[in-house]
């Protein structure tokens, strides 16, 4: 409540004064490396893991903050704070362990929420990188233009090196923000990287870049732009393209994102997608010819963008021979609710409240040759309930788990 009542002007001070005084206790750490921020609606972490292995395939010692993990040097571990881009105090001890240890280069995964709470101040980026934007967060910034400017933000901070995605229809506005370096990429007009002669299928990406092929793990043909968008930043730092090519190669699957967790007697993938414009696109990748989609999923958390899970509904019944709604990450609102929402964009939608009752379902109703996709939460290890609780979750293992009880 007396968050409610405290003028805007103050909170935002607050949260400038907290991002000078963690990047004072930790010696403005950012000053001593090269800092690299990533930012965009979708693909976030998964091109932060590609350009990972790019600057390490070059010869760099590498940090990251992402949604997934944290990683310093050699030593990764899981991200459990339920929070893509963490509070002043952690980042900068974060920089400040990643300058310790002599990391060349430090990634950090920069969300609009981060930036709002001015997460980005004192933070001497060399490197803005935008992969895609679409409407998300909108009741919490109060509409798309001021998500938009929150993003922008980023780019009006960093003066060196912006990295823009030229086939996004909001490119112009990031385009107009002054920088020494200002590097395009995309698959259609004309961009200074472009990725041509696209092959996308269940076991690999491929694509051209300057007549060279380029071959991935990654799967679905979106990730074809996460790819481009690491190698745009590896020529920005004088990486050339055969050493791209080669790093590219050696990218695992990203836990969570188009992770495929079952391949016989069906396939059976687990998914981060939670915007409408993200679930297209892996159903639209996704879908057989000759066989079901089983879809399962739920909403983005409780008491926030509200207005999309009709949306996601609706979606799910474009594509879906199958639509599972259940449970997701309802922290103080209620599940059901949630879940009726999302399923009034569904005509046939079945309703579970139970995530591995859904999951079960899924799995039983799935036919060789079907292709079960379940979405919302990618590698994520909790359910957010009410009053602060999280349960321990996993839909990979829970998938496996279900899968082992079937057989």
């Amino acid at each position: 409540m007396i968050k409610k009542i405290i003028p805007g002007f103050i909170k935002s001070f607050y949260h400038f004064f907290v991002s000078f005084l963690g990047a004072l206790l930790n010696g403005f750490p950012s000053e001593k490396t090269k800092v690299i921020g990533v930012t965009g609606t979708n693909g976030k972490s998964t091109t932060i893991s590609i350009l990972i292995k790019i600057l390490e395939e070059a010869g760099y010692k590498v940090a990251a903050s992402t949604s997934i993990f944290f990683k310093i040097g050699e030593k990764t571990e899981e991200n459990k704070l339920k929070m893509t881009m963490p509070g002043r105090f952690v980042l900068q001890s974060f920089l400040k362990k990643a300058v310790k240890e002599k990391c060349d280069y430090v990634i950090i995964e920069v969300t609009s929420e981060g930036i709002k709470q001015h997460r980005h101040k004192f933070i001497n980026f060399k490197t803005a990188l935008i992969t895609n934007l679409n409407p998300e967060h909108i009741e919490a910034h109060g509409g798309f233009d001021n998500y938009k400017k929150a993003k922008g933000e980023l780019f009006k901070t960093v003066k060196n090196t912006h990295i823009i995605n030229f086939d996004d229809k909001n490119k112009d506005y990031f385009l107009s923000f002054p920088a020494k370096n200002i590097i395009t990429y995309g698959i259609e007009s004309n961009p200074s990287i472009k990725g041509e002669n696209i092959v996308a299928t269940y076991e690999e990406t491929s694509f051209n870049v300057d007549g060279i092929r380029f071959e991935s793990k990654l799967l679905f043909d979106f990730n074809v732009y996460n790819l481009l968008a690491g190698i745009a930043v590896g020529l920005s730092e004088g990486i050339n393209l055969e050493t791209c090519r080669n790093a590219i190669k050696k990218v695992e699957q990203i836990p969570g994102r188009m992770e495929e967790v079952i391949s016989e007697p069906f396939k059976v993938f687990v998914d981060y997608a939670f915007t409408p414009v993200a679930l297209e696109k892996v159903y639209s990748f996704l879908k057989p010819k000759e066989a079901k989609l089983i879809c399962v999923l739920g909403a983005c958390g409780g008491g926030r963008d509200k207005w999309k899970r009709s949306v996601l509904g609706g979606i799910a019944e474009k594509y879906g021979d199958v639509v599972i709604i259940t449970n997701e990450d309802p922290y103080n609102e209620d599940p059901m609710k949630i879940i009726n929402e999302v399923a009034s964009g569904s005509s046939r939608a079945i309703k579970i409240l139970d995530r591995r009752e859904a999951i079960r379902k899924a799995l039983i109703l799935a036919k060789q040759g079907d292709v079960v996709v379940i979405t919302g939460k990618g590698c994520e290890p909790w359910i957010c309930v009410k009053n602060g609780g999280k349960i321990p979750w996993d839909d990979r293992k829970i998938v496996r788990e279900e899968m082992g009880l079937l057989k």
